[in-house]
């Protein structure tokens, strides 16, 4: 099996891969499955992805058929965000997710990127399985809203938990991880747990000002109101479900 950077010509075969590999995995409704595939895999941004440097589409392919896709950004120097690995139902159980997981890796590696974050619902038991098969950690938990439903989505990483150190807000004691970032546009945020064992994600703190950041929106936007670092939206969008 072969695995490479998608194409303009892929694009069709992306959207299909992706409607077939949502119907399968994940109990949403039909609007909210066909609604994510017109607003995130469309053709206007299938074609931005494949030109924008920080973010890696992969295919991989049966007989010249795309049967599964991998969607990744990088989130800071050494830092990438594995936010879909999609294959197509038929071709479940033949390796296809596997390659495509560590074709991902490498080719982020050839980035600089050391260690890499995955995030699947928490209703996709396959897809949780995978990634703890990887060895990755669950490091937390986010709320995205989908359809006008709130689901809830793990976040898997390979990131050892030793930067984590007590931070005093005035309304209680969190904890932020100084190893475990997300790009900002002007400077990284800094991911703060509820607790020390890094399981649940309180909020953000944004290294720019020293201060916390810990609104985000439906599509992942973290906005800083002190000095305007944000990171751009990555997820789900319910504006368009």
């Amino acid at each position: 099996m072969e695995a490479r950077q998608a194409r303009s010509q892929d694009r069709p075969s992306i959207r299909d891969v992706a409607r077939r590999s949502l119907q399968t995995s994940y109990s949403l409704t039909p609007s909210a499955i066909n609604g994510a595939v017109e607003e995130w895999y469309d053709e206007n941004r299938l074609r931005d992805m494949l030109s924008d440097d920080e973010k890696t589409l992969l295919v991989a392919e049966a007989d010249g058929q795309v049967v599964a896709f991998s969607e990744s950004r990088q989130t800071d120097a050494n830092t990438a965000e594995l936010l879909w690995l999609h294959v197509d139902p038929d071709y479940r159980g033949e390796g296809y997710g596997e390659v495509l997981y560590e074709r991902t890796r490498d080719h982020l590696a050839e980035q600089g990127v050391t260690s890499i974050q995955a995030r699947v619902l928490a209703d996709n038991a396959g897809g949780n399985t995978f990634y703890k098969d990887k060895d990755l950690s669950k490091v937390g938990e986010e709320e995205v809203d989908i359809d006008g439903t709130t689901y809830v989505e793990n976040v898997y990483s390979e990131i050892e938990q030793e930067g984590i150190e007590p931070l005093d807000l005035a309304e209680r004691t969190v904890f932020i991880d100084h190893d475990n970032t997300e790009k900002g546009s002007i400077a990284p945020f800094r991911v703060i747990y509820t607790e020390e064992d890094g399981k649940e994600i309180y909020g953000y703190w944004c290294t720019k000002c020293d201060d916390q950041a810990n609104a985000m929106d439906a599509m992942g936007r973290i906005q800083c109101d002190s000095c305007g670092n944000a990171r751009k939206p990555t997820r789900w969008d319910s504006a368009y479900l």
